[in-house]
């Protein structure tokens, strides 16, 4: 694999704006996948099959600290795992490259979602009546985008108010369910030899950033990260909408 190394840095900087944040995983490391030429279905398969082992160690560590409400995350993992089939399937049944503009301008909107965040405190939001939604919303949105599960239903479940170790344990452990059904989903459709080795590109970048991105939120503002993040993912986006629109 000739790029091995440059998605390795893809991960290593996905897993750093994750680290220090939270979330942002996929929409940072799709956004640059695009970048280097991926189809979406392709960035997003990646992406997702080497969050399946990321997502099943941190739900297991929320679980141990008892950060997680099963009782949250059962509706949450049912929605969100149909959402993500449903999303997973339309991106890889041959209509990735029609959907390319579509994903840039949802990667847009999400830094420019992060931005509003960094800016300003949103208290008196609350998630919808059931879960069902916000689950099938989100997985449906993070398997057509490469990510965008954090900031949907992390972000959501935070801003009703809530315990937030409560809200984001139980989000990360339904996040798991949800992304190793997009992962099967994409290996289904694409085959492990279209994605495989650049998930195991990602996998070995993301690795050594863990515990450096661990330092990093320590001593970093968080207000500062969540602007750089969301400027980068939103001129990665409207690169990826100036490259598309440019082919039209």
């Amino acid at each position: 694999m000739e790029n091995f190394w440059e998605i390795a840095a893809v991960g290593f900087a996905a897993q750093m704006v994750d680290g220090a944040l939270g979330m942002a995983y996929g929409l940072t490391s799709t956004a640059l996948l695009l970048t280097l030429g991926y189809s979406p279905a392709s960035a997003s398969a990646a992406v997702h099959l080497a969050e399946t082992a990321t997502t099943a160690v941190s739900a297991g560590s929320h679980h141990v600290a008892r950060n997680v409400d099963w009782k949250l995350v059962r509706p949450m993992a049912i929605a969100g795992v149909l959402g993500g089939i449903c999303g997973a399937s339309l991106l890889a049944t041959g209509i990735g490259d029609f959907l390319v503009p579509f994903v840039s301008a949802y990667l847009t909107g999400m830094g420019a979602l992060i931005l509003w965040k960094a800016y300003r405190a949103t208290p008196g939001i609350r998630p919808p009546r059931g879960l069902l939604p916000l689950g099938g919303i989100g997985g449906f949105l993070d398997a057509i985008g490469g990510g965008g599960w954090g900031p949907i239903v992390s972000g959501t479940l935070v801003a009703s108010g809530n315990s937030a170790r409560h809200m984001i344990g139980s989000a990360i452990a339904a996040e798991f369910f949800v992304t190793t059904a997009i992962a099967i989903t994409f290996l289904g459709h694409l085959g492990w030899q279209d994605f495989g080795m650049t998930a195991v590109a990602l996998v070995a970048g993301s690795l050594p950033a863990a515990p450096l991105s661990a330092f990093v939120v320590r001593v970093a503002p968080r207000r500062a990260l969540m602007i750089g993040v969301g400027c980068l993912i939103v001129a990665l986006g409207l690169r990826g909408l100036w490259r598309a629109l440019g082919t039209v």
